[in-house]
């Protein structure tokens, strides 16, 4: 039997709370290589001892018999399976694993109540969008339902917000690195660049066919970069046609690598990835293939040749080096530098940026980069950049600010001012969060001394509510103080105690509400 980890633990009592909550309908992020699927399986011993039924739906056949696996090895549960010519019905198992390809067909659904099963897990939930999964949900309209993911990015978490009422909880990949549970990760932007200018769009991402087209000219120099960056390490390379991954596959073995090619055809692919495993090859190269419920653990270099709009997408490509292995000190990412008009192509910074603002002063920094970067110290630079040129900018709101003379707060300055990255670069996620805010939420920021006009979202608002909350229980300052203070020079007063700018204040007002000549306020530092 297995024990949680830590945030394990947290996870599956987080996603209970929702349930117990009302929220029938949650979401579980967690990133690849973290045990996403140990959680989702002892969540499922908690639902079977409590006398419940459990279906766990996913799109690939693999992930399912990955799923039935670890599920009796972590509590000895075995299921019952619903796909293809096999029926759980009948079955005296309360854990069903289902294809949502079988499930969604009508002729198969109309044999099932609608409350046959209590709860529904979906693996690799940023595909519950689909038809299949709806038709699915749809039957089973009173269960409640976990989706589990390794990689939704900001469009698909409000996409996701059309399936799943909440986000339970969410362990991120630079929580996972520093704790220890995945390998850091070191990004090299290699000066090489690739036109991508003429490359058309389908169904949201750069069409595969294009992004060939645009790559052939550059296999060659492509494979010289890898032998001077990493010949060293084992590779894994991902490309956008079979046709192409078996091309590169051959450029790399006359260059010196030992490489081989696995896709959806390849008869011996169960041997081919074995082999990998065991070293018998140091380059991997597919197309797409093992994006998904593929581990090797002892991969320590990732090359992408098939650039994506899509995070999740990238999050999956790059997660298959992340897993911890005796002797693998780190994963090194191989970057190119991709001409294109849009800005919506992914690279290393969307690995850990939570703000686009953030993301692309890294991407930059990146690329004047002479060497592998860790990328945790690169998004802490890139932040602190980003700082400097808001903390100019607001120096100029602020000017114009005391012009008007402004008796309330803005946003951006309050957000600024305590030091609130998360608030900064919040972006609403749920459709309750979307909606413009509430009357009362813009009456109630106003008469705390916030700008309501700023808000343009109720989970925004709802957000500056509560972080006001919890400073008045802190001791902080309020945003008048923070205004008042601000505004005659002084630094940061949103990180001051209460106390210490009202006596400040004080002063201030007893020397006609002029700052006292024995304070410089740009130098001025609350005594602790």
């Amino acid at each position: 039997m297995i024990n949680l980890r830590p945030y394990q633990a947290e996870a599956k009592d987080a996603v209970f709370e929702q349930w117990d909550s009302g929220k029938l309908k949650t979401l579980l992020v967690l990133p690849t290589g973290t045990g996403k699927t140990i959680v989702f399986a002892k969540i499922t011993e908690s639902l079977v001892k409590n006398g419940e039924r459990v279906l766990i739906l996913a799109h690939r056949g693999e992930l399912l018999s990955q799923a039935a696996d670890k599920l009796e090895k972590a509590t000895g549960l075995r299921t019952a399976t619903e796909k293809a010519e096999e029926s759980c019905l009948g079955s005296w198992y309360r854990v069903v694993v289902g294809s949502v390809q079988s499930l969604m067909r009508e002729s198969r659904l109309s044999k099932f109540s609608p409350d046959y099963f209590s709860a529904i897990i979906i693996d690799e939930a940023h595909h519950a969008l689909s038809d299949g999964y709806t038709r699915v949900l749809e039957h089973f309209d009173k269960a409640k339902v976990l989706g589990v993911t390794a990689t939704p990015d900001r469009g698909d978490m409000k996409n996701l917000g059309q399936v799943f009422e909440s986000l339970a909880y969410e362990y991120t990949l630079p929580r996972a690195i520093k704790d220890g549970y995945l390998a850091p990760i070191k990004a090299l932007t290699i000066p090489l660049t690739l036109d991508l200018s003429g490359v058309s769009v389908q169904s949201g991402d750069f069409k595969a066919s294009d992004i060939d087209t645009a790559l052939d000219p550059y296999l060659y120099q492509i494979a010289e970069e890898m032998k001077k960056n990493c010949s060293d390490r084992k590779t894994v390379v991902f490309l956008p046609l079979i046709k192409t991954s078996q091309k590169f596959r051959d450029i790399l073995n006359q260059a010196g690598f030992r490489a081989a090619e696995v896709n959806g055809n390849s008869q011996d692919r169960e041997q081919i990835l074995k082999d990998f495993d065991q070293g018998k090859y140091n380059v991997l190269c597919n197309s797409m293939l093992l994006t998904e419920g593929w581990d090797c653990p002892s991969v320590d270099c990732i090359v992408v040749l098939r650039p994506t709009k899509v995070r999740g997408l990238y999050c999956q490509m790059v997660g298959r080096g992340t897993r911890l292995c005796e002797g693998k000190k780190d994963l090194l990412l191989l970057d190119f530098l991709w001409h294109t008009s849009r800005h919506e192509l992914c690279r290393p910074a969307h690995l850990i940026c939570k703000s686009d603002e953030v993301a692309e002063k890294m991407t930059k920094n990146l690329e004047n980069a002479a060497c592998p970067v860790d990328i945790e110290e690169a998004e802490k630079q890139a932040e602190s950049d980003v700082v400097a040129q808001r903390e100019e900018t607001l120096t100029k709101q602020l000017a114009e600010m005391r012009k008007r003379k402004r008796k309330l707060v803005d946003p951006l300055q309050f957000e600024m001012s305590i030091q609130a990255e998360d608030l900064t670069g919040y972006e609403p996620s749920f459709g309750w969060e979307m909606a413009p805010p509430s009357e009362k939420q813009k009456n109630t920021l106003e008469k705390l001394g916030i700008m309501p006009d700023e808000i343009d979202n109720a989970g925004k608002a709802q957000m500056l509510l509560d972080r006001l909350s919890k400073r008045r229980e802190n001791g902080l300052t309020t945003p008048k103080q923070i205004r008042f203070l601000e505004s005659r020079g002084f630094q940061h007063v949103g990180t001051w105690q209460f106390e210490h700018a009202k006596k400040l204040i004080g002063r201030i007002a007893a020397n006609g509400w002029k700052v006292p000549g024995s304070i410089i306020p740009a130098e001025y530092v609350p005594a602790s």
